[in-house]
């Protein structure tokens, strides 16, 4: 797998390892190799309402096509935007692979 790891500890490593060579061997399966995964990727950050309205900014969209890209409501991106509420969930989530990916990956 090539997501982006972690370490939290080296017991972590340790069993990252040993999933990673059991799953060559075919002693896993790749479900199970993604539940070792899931514990070593990296926390998903906060977005901000300053970092919403950038990310919105680097791609040229409108509030209302932002959330349609989202699937979210646009009076949502605007109570983002202006701090009166702050993304969770799956929104989290489909921000920060937007920011790191591009729009490409959600359209």
């Amino acid at each position: 797998m090539t997501t982006k790891r972690i370490v939290k500890s080296s017991i972590l490593e340790a069993v990252h390892e040993t999933a990673q060579d059991l799953l060559e061997l075919d002693f896993i399966n790749k479900n199970r190799m993604q539940q070792y995964e899931a514990m070593c990727l990296q926390p998903i950050p906060d977005y901000d309402q300053v970092k919403i309205r950038a990310l919105r900014d680097r791609y040229k969209l409108s509030q209302s096509a932002f959330a349609i890209v989202l699937n979210t409501s646009p009076s949502t991106i605007r109570k983002w935007e202006v701090g009166d509420k702050h993304p969770s969930g799956p929104s989290l989530k489909l921000l920060n692979l937007l920011d790191r990916k591009g729009l490409e990956v959600l359209i």
